[in-house]
Formats: C-alpha cells, structure tokens, sequence
C-alpha cells in the first residue's frame, strides 16, 4: 500500500494518512485535559509539566483544580468538550483514579465523549481493564533508550502495541522527537509500522521552565524561528514525514501549534460559552474586562451595588466575583467612570480560564495607579 500524501497544518505542523480522531478535537479545542496526577517514575529528563504538578498527586480539568466529580463536568461542560485527554504524570500509576473518571465522563456525555489516555508505562492489564470501562484510544511513551526493533529490552511495549486490538481500542505512540536519535527513530517507526499500530505522533521536542536546565546541559538550544521549540527536533521530524512514506498515519504536532492553534481554539469556545456578555473578546481568545477590587470591604453584595451605580451599569452588566474579591464590569463604562470610585479599578486582559491567567492589566484611576506604583516598588 502506498503512503499517503502530506497534509500540510497551520504552525508547521504536518501529516500523513488520518489523524487520530482525538487529535482532531484537539486541534479544534473540543477535548479536555484531564490531568489526573503528576506523579510518574520514568522521570525523562525532557518532561515539561510544571513545577506546580511535576511529581505531585495533583488533578486539573483544563485548568481548573479538580476537588470533586462536579469540578470535572462544569469543565467539560465550560469548553462544550466532545471528548477528553488524559495525561500526567504517568495515568497508569493511579489507574483505579484513571477508571473512575473514565465511566464518569463516559456515564455523565455518552459512549460517543472520545477519550484517549497517554502513558509511558507498558501494562497491558492495566489498558484492558480501562479498554473494558469504556477508554477509546491509548498512546504510548516509548522511552528514547528503547528505539528500535522492540527486541528483548523494548519488547513489551511491543507486546501491548500487537495485543491492544483485541480490546478493542485504538493503540498508537506519541513522543517528542529528540534530533540526534533520527536514526533510532527511523528504525522505531519502521517497527511500528510493521507491527500496523493505528498511528504515531511525532511531537517537537521543547523547552520548558522544569526542562531548561536539563535540556540546555545536554546541548540543546531554541530554535530562532519556533519559539521554544529545540534546535533541529522540527526538521528531523518534518524529514520523516516527507520522506519515510510510512503506510503508517505519522502525525508532527509543532510546539506553536499546541500554543496557537489548540489552545486558542479551546480558550475561544470557553470564552463563548462562560465569559460575561459584556466582555470584550480578542482573537487570541483572551478576555477584556473591568475590575474593581474590594480590598477590605466586607460587605461584597451591598459594595458591589454601590460601585455599580457610581459606574452607571445595571445589575444585569456586572458580576461579583466573590473568590477574588473583585467586580467586574463592562471595560468601556469602567473606562468612563473610574475617576469617581475610591477603589482600584483596572482594565485586564486574562484567559477564560478557571485560573483566570491574567495577561496585561492597566489603571484606570488613582488608587489602581498608587496600588501598581506600590507593587513596582516593592519588588
């Protein structure tokens, strides 16, 4: 059978033969990443999770910090999500958490909500009880020591990838492309092939703030026209897509077009569906507001009221955010009427997140000028 032509993506992203249905949500902002521990003994000295979940038994949907089932569905639902990533961490190391949410998601939207699971660990008993719980695709992490044949050492990775058909899901491998192993990696995905596992997704290897020093003390260095992708990881990997000609769908996902292309699309639909109508949107999918902040009051309602009429909006056009003692208001009436208020009052560009991440912010009245002033100062 003759390979398929190259489908070309936005941000140098690229592929061969049909992309794994997840990673069409992906692209199109509709799965959530659920984020179920970071807990994981393979240790890759490449790994970019966070420091705030990088070896902690933490949960996220999306950004949102998971204490409950309910916290799990009003993300999904906060994203109008169709399916659902998990990842960590390793997944498998906290598998029974992993199948709880698994029947949860699956109970709660449908047998159609896709949902795939990435992990480096090779435990077929593990996938099946997952497979057998409704989980529709598994990626593997095959360890960058191990590229190869899958002979003795590598072999029971390659045991699960012949196995996994017979649970009836979808098997494939992901990893990032490290460029001085191109030759590893091509006799890799030789294998893969001829072992006829459902896809293989080649990521650019990239930099991070818990990789950086690792990275950088074994050579690495960005790439000027990627971002903070490594020097040399795109170019081996769009190489292997042009040339290689696997009969094998072979999928390079570039570290911009996580940033530009899924997140953003994610960021957009969540913005659609939760930020204030009153909101201005941008095209990145970030949100413009106005906020007032509390500070020491304590009653929020009645402050909240007060502050609304000095900025002349109707109970309709604000929202009291109790959490961080803010309000927020429509950004053009807080521009018109924040000399009135004895608050700080800024205009803030933030993610429609649960985190809320803000961007850029900028006083709009004296005593958010003195409180900025204050804050340059103290730092």
């Amino acid at each position: 059978m003759e390979a398929e032509p190259i489908v070309q993506l936005p941000m140098a992203s690229s592929h061969r033969g049909e992309l794994s249905p997840a990673c069409v949500q992906c692209a199109e902002g509709r799965k959530m990443v659920l984020f179920v521990s970071g807990l994981c003994r393979f240790r890759c000295f490449y790994c970019p999770v966070s420091p705030t979940r990088n070896q902690r038994d933490v949960t996220f949907a999306n950004e949102r910090a998971v204490r409950t089932d309910d916290d799990v569905l009003a993300e999904a639902r906060a994203i109008g999500a169709s399916g659902t990533g998990i990842t960590g961490g390793d997944p498998l190391g906290v598998v029974d958490r992993v199948e709880h949410y698994v029947r949860l998601l699956k109970g709660e939207f449908g047998p159609d909500h896709n949902i795939h699971l990435y992990t480096h660990e090779p435990n077929g008993a593990k996938l099946r009880r997952l497979a057998a719980a409704g989980l529709d695709e598994f990626r593997l992490h095959i360890p960058h020591y191990l590229w190869g044949p899958l002979g003795a050492s590598g072999g029971a990775y390659r045991a699960v990838l012949e196995e996994a058909p017979g649970w009836g899901i979808r098997r494939g491998v992901e990893i990032p492309v490290l460029p001085e192993k191109e030759a590893e990696l091509v006799r890799l995905l030789r294998t893969l092939e001829s072992i006829g596992v459902d896809f293989v997704n080649l990521n650019e290897l990239e930099f991070s703030e818990t990789n950086e020093v690792a990275l950088r003390d074994r050579g690495y260095r960005t790439d000027a026209r990627n971002g903070w992708g490594v020097r040399g990881s795109r170019a081996v990997a769009e190489r292997i897509v042009r040339d290689l000609r696997l009969t094998i769908p072979v999928h390079y996902c570039s570290s911009r077009f996580k940033d530009g292309v899924q997140l953003r699309q994610r960021l957009l639909r969540r913005a659609e569906r939760t930020a204030p109508a009153f909101a201005e949107r941008t095209t990145d999918g970030t949100v413009v507001l106005g906020i007032v902040e509390a500070g020491a009051e304590r009653d929020l309602p009645r402050w909240a009221r007060g502050v609304a009429a000095a900025v002349r909006v109707g109970p309709d056009d604000y929202r009291l955010d109790v959490e961080r003692r803010r309000l927020v208001l429509p950004p053009d009436a807080l521009r018109r009427g924040a000399a009135r208020l004895r608050w700080p009052a800024f205009e803030v560009e933030e993610y429609p997140t649960a985190d809320a991440l803000e961007v850029e912010r900028a006083p709009l009245n004296a005593p958010a000028r003195e409180r900025a002033f204050a804050v340059v100062g103290g730092t």
